[in-house]
């Protein structure tokens, strides 16, 4: 990568750093990185709203591959001394999506320059975080005819500047739940009176071990429990209405949809049971991400001929990204690349993005470029 090149994105990424932005409210970033791409490049732009790409024509023209990058932050604080640390209090990068897009950019100065035989598409997507992006670029694939999509992410506890690849699920599939149950009230002296959600919450909660039990299902389930708010702080009254709010998780999308159905079945007996309402809530939803071979085996080929350092992974992670809905569209890797085995974890306070890894990132884009 050129030095002049990598000296503009790593600034880039100090830029973004100072003004970050949360899920589907990136109106600065995205802006400021549309002027970055103009005023140094001579690419297509095509603004779609809350994202964007950019297109290089080739004059080949042979096929249409796509690079995505994300750009929201996360609401935490930053707590540590920088001289690019984030201007707005509560919000900050620490996940490294700043670190994404600069490396996206900065490929685009080397192709701009350089060129490549293909067409080369530069996504940009909002709100990674909660899951809303993908599923609305996701129109990006088949509106552009794209043959093949390639990402990456920085990770923490993973060997400096050295990728990690792997064939089939990187990410599992998840999305948060929550069971509404509405009951009768009563003074708390005549319970009998009422009708309390709290024994049927209790009997979904007392479930939950016989849905996710390794036995029965054919790869990691899993389901955390992250809030249970029922009643109120007033002995005088018998609780009418509680929430049971959940992560559900699979490797396989369609045991996450299993684990669902089995909560949901449960939840409607021990209401229908006992008197009560029940209503469902979904956020944050993300597909599993599934890597396609042909695509990682590219991403291995350029790494053996530049000698760039790559691990196999044995396992996919248990945490979520959202670019499972273009590679449910065509074909696709997602890659990382090691921070530092002693790094500090992403989604902490102690967190930054390691600015060495862009150089890293950039290489392996380029070498995918050229195939």
């Amino acid at each position: 990568m050129k030095r002049g090149n990598l000296t503009k994105a790593i600034k880039l990424r100090h830029e973004l750093h100072a003004h970050p932005e949360l899920s589907n409210h990136e109106v600065w970033t995205k802006q400021h990185v549309i002027d970055f791409l103009k005023e140094n490049t001579g690419l297509e732009i095509v603004d779609r709203g809350r994202w964007f790409y950019a297109i290089y024509h080739s004059p080949m023209g042979k096929r249409n591959v796509a690079f995505r990058a994300d750009f929201d932050a996360l609401p935490i604080e930053e707590t540590i001394p920088l001289p690019y640390g984030s201007k707005y209090p509560g919000v900050s990068h620490k996940c490294g999506h700043d670190g994404h897009t600069a490396a996206l950019c900065g490929f685009a100065l080397e192709i701009d320059q350089q060129g490549s035989d293909n067409n080369l598409f530069f996504l940009f997507q909002h709100a990674e975080e909660t899951g809303d992006g993908a599923a609305e670029c996701a129109v990006f694939i088949k509106e552009n005819n794209i043959d093949e999509i390639f990402a990456w992410h920085n990770m923490s506890g993973f060997k400096q500047d050295t990728v990690y690849v792997i064939d089939g699920t990187a990410f599992c599939a998840s999305k948060g739940m929550s069971i509404y149950m509405e009951g009768v009230p009563s003074h708390a002296s005549e319970p009998e009176k009422g009708i309390n959600p709290s024994y049927a919450i209790a009997r979904v909660i007392e479930a939950i071990p016989s849905f996710i039990d390794p036995k029965l299902n054919k790869d990691i389930v899993l389901c955390t429990i992250v809030q249970v708010d029922i009643g109120a702080k007033a002995f005088g009254v018998n609780a009418s209405h509680g929430v049971l709010r959940m992560t559900i998780r699979a490797l396989y999308e369609e045991e996450m949809d299993k684990l669902q159905k089995n909560l949901e079945d449960i939840a409607r007996t021990e209401a229908e049971k006992n008197g009560l309402k029940v209503s469902f809530e979904y956020q944050d939803v993300f597909p599993d991400t599934s890597n396609h071979k042909e695509s990682s085996d590219k991403i291995r080929k350029i790494c053996k001929e530049k000698g760039i350092p790559m691990v196999e992974m044995e396992e996919a992670f248990r945490g979520s990204e959202d670019f499972g809905h273009y590679t449910k569209l065509t074909k696709g890797s997602y890659f990382f690349v090691g921070s530092g085995e002693d790094h500090p974890n992403l989604h902490s306070f102690e967190y930054d993005f390691k600015d060495d890894l862009i150089e890293t990132a950039v290489e392996v884009f380029k070498g995918i470029a050229e195939l």
